[in-house]
């Protein structure tokens, strides 16, 4: 048995993943695109990718299959065992198989290797051994073969596990790169927890119709007062068919007041209001309406769209319960 420090632990799986990388910069790059392209195909023919291993694999497929999902590749992990009783009726005609085996000679998928060539539309393997019967039976065949496992007996999967980790990343980013995955695609599939939060955009969080302030540029300030106090927000948009003409704050009201005291309440919305108001778009990120708001010290945006028309209003205290203050 070696005996080896943590950090030569760390050290041979990081050796691990720099052979993987320069495999796939050099002799794997061709078959790596093979299997991006099937992946792709797979969700344009909306199938799926089924991803199987036993074992520790069985872990790694789990994860990688989580990993497809997350970023626009609809996954689902098929433990082989069960396959065989019963599970294999999660597999469909169209689906994509990526297969984890260090060996490549695992029973249990083995076993399976009549049925998911019959109704799989491919099978992509992550083996250590390009001569394994899996690796032969294969469409694309992956080499995630390591010089040694990180334990000190030399069995027990490490460095193995790692690199098949590291290329089911490789290949779920490479595919949601070339489908043009976008951050708001990653925000429909993440609404939950903290990242969901973040990820929020105005339009969740606005309010909308009546919840609205508004006025007419011709409205009396008695008016524009009431509207103001009838919504709570302390603010009121004015609108002039429909459009954002501009805006009344409650500070625009407190200067007003200093500057004409009652005889403000003579004017109209139309003189008062600024007419060069903060806005924001529906689909911004609601983060960054806020850093707006701190950085101009104002409490409201109005969401409008490119024509300026009001679709809503997104006030501080809407956003406080999404953690980001």
């Amino acid at each position: 048995m070696t005996e080896h420090t943590p950090s030569q632990l760390v050290r041979i799986e990081a050796e691990a993943l720099e052979a993987l990388a320069a495999r796939l910069d050099g002799p794997m790059a061709a078959d790596f695109e093979r299997a991006v392209e099937r992946v792709l195909a797979c969700g344009e023919s909306r199938g799926r990718v089924v991803v199987t291993g036993m074992g520790k694999s069985g872990i790694i497929a789990q994860k990688i299959a989580a990993t497809l999902s997350s970023t626009g590749s609809p996954a689902l992990f098929l433990h082989p065992a069960e396959a065989a009783h019963g599970d294999l009726g999660m597999l469909a005609r169209g689906d994509v198989v990526i297969a984890l085996s260090a060996s490549g000679e695992t029973e249990e998928i083995l076993r399976l290797m009549p049925v998911i060539r019959r109704v799989g539309e491919a099978l992509i393997s992550f083996v250590c051994s390009m001569q394994s019967t899996l690796a032969q039976a294969s469409d694309v065949a992956l080499d995630c073969s390591v010089e040694q496992e990180a334990c000190g007996i030399g069995l027990a999967p490490t460095a193995s596990t790692t690199a098949m980790l590291a290329l089911g990343d490789a290949l779920a980013i490479a595919v949601s790169l070339r489908r043009g995955f976008r951050t708001e695609d990653f925000a429909e599939l993440h609404p939950g927890g903290k990242l969901g939060k973040r990820l929020l955009r105005v339009h969740q969080k606005m309010r909308t119709g009546d919840a609205v302030p508004k006025v007419q540029p011709e409205t009396a300030m008695k008016d524009v007062i009431y509207e103001m106090s009838r919504k709570k927000l302390g603010v009121t948009t004015v609108e002039r068919e429909g459009r954002l003409a501009g805006i009344i704050s409650d500070g625009d009201l407190r200067r007003l007041l200093d500057l004409d005291g009652p005889e403000c309440l003579k004017k109209t919305a139309g003189e008062v209001m600024n007419r060069e108001p903060k806005t924001i778009a529906a689909d911004e990120l609601a983060v960054r309406a806020l850093h707006f708001m701190e950085e101009k010290k104002i409490t409201s945006l109005v969401v409008v769209d490119a024509e300026r028309r009001i679709e809503g209003i997104v006030h501080l205290h809407d956003l406080w319960e999404t953690e980001l203050i």
